[in-house]
């Protein structure tokens, strides 16, 4: 399940992203225009300047700005920055793979599998989709991800 966390970062992404270029947005107006409670929403970016893709400014003309440009934010990268994974379980996980708890071995779960091809088709499609794009409707993601 995608995390509230994941969900905030998203969506403060896409609304600097539709400010891209026009300066600084203030953090009151993604709070309000996003509906994401303030003090989640400054450690949320406070996270996501760390990694880069957002620059603060302090003062009364305060806010914060895009780095990257709109096109070049994936919304998988987005995840995997706030949840770690995309994978539903620990043991389909790329970069963060873990051995599910009171499990049968990996070469013999057939769960383990399934979820394999499921992080595999969830990442193609999180990973063609930038800060730029109009999202997409579930049926056009899915239909553009098979093979």
């Amino acid at each position: 399940m995608l995390s509230q966390k994941s969900r905030y970062a998203i969506r403060a992404l896409q609304h600097l992203a539709d400010r891209y270029g026009q300066g600084v947005v203030p953090l009151a107006e993604i709070v309000a225009s996003q509906n994401i409670p303030a003090k989640f929403l400054t450690v949320i970016l406070s996270e996501l300047g760390r990694e880069g893709l957002v620059r603060s400014q302090r003062g009364r003309d305060g806010g914060y700005v895009l780095v990257p440009a709109p096109d070049k934010v994936r919304i998988g990268d987005i995840i995997r920055l706030m949840r770690g994974s995309i994978a539903l379980v620990p043991c389909a996980s790329r970069d963060s793979h873990e051995q599910c708890e009171n499990c049968v071995p990996e070469a013999d779960c057939r769960l383990r599998r399934l979820m394999l091809e499921v992080r595999d088709a969830t990442a193609r499609i999180l990973d063609e989709v930038t800060l730029a794009d109009p999202f997409p409707t579930a049926n056009l993601a899915l239909a553009q991800a098979k093979p």
